[in-house]
């Protein structure tokens, strides 16, 4: 088993590992920037090291990163998620200085990477994939020639995209000459590359994403799927899981799908193919080579936790589960309480928080790395916590969801917790019937009240009371 583990993340994601990492009886080592330098995960990691001023240098600097690791006596490198997680040059910097990277071995990383390849790859294993390009495009005269002949709405996407950045639909030849230049220059920004490709959009799909597992012995399995298709401009606002709207056909081939499309580049760690679905047609849309943000809910409803099978694996040990070992059980709502302002076409809203109580009860769990008087720093993803619930039925979970989303108090700072409660309500998505133009065609949502309810201005008051006198 491992020994320490340095984790190459910060905020919620780093407490996560750090908590996992304890219960296996692992040291662990946490990295930060200034501005981290209250961050709860600094606190919780048994050695905790500042990397310089800048906000984000030292996260993303793999030399800096791995050096450490190596001088303080780590094994292993838990990248999260963000930031180097699937940077195959990290990964392949760990490989030559024997530090174990928690994840898959660098030229997978580098294969899925790069969408293009990724696409080659999932036709050669007989994955269904989106038509488009074979390759990257070589000028806008190859994109407009392959726009008429798939027929518009089409996607120009960054070959080395991510993260929902670096893609633009088109819908006619003129939004296609104003994109192509935009595409390339948010890549190059971004991503470091230049080469963009192009793939037939398919039009208001729903996003399942399906979570495996493999160990470096050859087994792979699947924790079923999860439903993202509650998003804004490609961004996963509320996540669920198992879908609401799949058939059991329909689970169990894209739960096999998953596990071909791991198996064909052998892969190792945890992972997640993602998919388009639009009535019975499936496409591959990319596999995302690190754990995921919304990992939870896969564990709330198989109980499988995600992140010490991820320890298992990269201290060489076999999964601890085979597939037929695997069940789901009831309904997950993720929430990623993001500090945005919803009213305000979703513009950051960070700040301190002047007062923070975290719901709790039957069927909810609360990652974060937030706490009462915690500034969060305008430099990094503006997510503040995930609040997660499960109950046995669909009903059931979205009553918990809106009971969990009306206990929790969070003061300072604008949040999209409110917009979230209109979702929930709304008959559409109660209904389990909704694909990825929800957000976009329900604008009313956003007319909700921000009056508060009289025990939160109580308890807001007396927070800051308390802060005032120090009482």
């Amino acid at each position: 088993m491992l020994k320490k583990v340095l984790i190459a993340n910060r905020g919620e994601i780093a407490v996560r590992i750090i908590r996992a990492c304890a219960e296996m009886g692992i040291r662990s080592v946490a990295i930060y920037t200034e501005p981290d330098r209250y961050g709860l995960h600094v606190k919780r990691a048994d050695q905790s090291f500042l990397l310089g001023d800048d906000p984000l240098a030292g996260y993303l600097d793999p030399l800096r990163i791995v050096k450490l690791a190596v001088e303080t006596g780590c094994d292993a490198i838990h990248p999260g998620y963000g930031f180097l997680s699937e940077n195959a040059e990290f990964a392949r910097l760990c490989e030559k200085n024997h530090i174990t990277f928690i994840g898959p071995k660098s030229s997978v990383i580098a294969g899925m990477g790069d969408k293009t390849a990724a696409r080659d790859s999932m036709r050669k294993a007989g994955v269904p994939i989106t038509p488009g390009s074979e390759g990257n495009l070589a000028d806008l005269n190859e994109a407009l020639t392959l726009a008429d002949e798939f027929g518009y709405p089409i996607m120009i996407k960054a070959t080395s995209g991510g993260g929902g950045r670096g893609i633009r639909r088109c819908d006619n030849a003129v939004e296609l000459r104003q994109q192509y230049p935009r595409v390339i220059s948010e890549a190059t920004k971004a991503f470091g590359s230049a080469e963009v490709f192009l793939e037939k959009c398919i039009v208001n799909p729903r996003h399942i994403e399906v979570q495996i597992l493999a160990d470096r012995h050859g087994n792979v399995i699947h924790l079923y799927e999860r439903d993202c298709s509650i998003q804004r401009r490609n961004q996963k606002l509320i996540e669920i899981a198992p879908s609401p709207q799949l058939t059991p056909e329909q689970r169990d081939y894209m739960g096999n799908l998953a596990v071909r499309a791991a198996k064909a580049v052998s892969y190792e760690n945890a992972g997640t193919v993602e998919f388009l679905l639009t009535g019975n047609e499936v496409y591959f849309m990319e596999m995302n080579t690190r754990i995921q943000v919304e990992h939870t809910i896969s564990e709330q409803i198989t109980g499988v936790d995600i992140v010490r099978e991820q320890l298992r694996i990269a201290a060489g040990l076999t999964l601890s589960y085979r597939q037929q070992d695997i069940q789901y059980r009831g309904y997950a709502l993720q929430f990623r309480i993001n500090a945005e302002d919803p009213k305000n076409d979703f513009l950051p809203s960070f700040g301190r928080i002047t007062h923070y109580y975290a719901p709790g009860g039957p069927g909810v769990r609360v990652d974060t790395a937030i706490y009462t008087g915690y500034e969060i720093p305008p430099y990094y993803d503006s997510m503040c916590l995930k609040l997660v619930v499960w109950a046995l039925d669909w009903e059931d979970v979205l009553n918990r969801g809106q009971r969990a989303l009306d206990d929790m108090r969070l003061h300072g700072i604008k949040t999209t917790a409110n917009y979230y409660k209109q979702i929930l309500n709304h008959p559409d998505f109660r209904s389990g019937h909704f694909n990825t133009s929800f957000v976009p065609d329900h604008p009313e949502l956003l007319n909700y009240s921000d009056k508060q309810h009289p025990s939160a201005v109580a308890l807001a008051l007396a927070a800051a009371i308390a802060a005032h006198t120090g009482w």
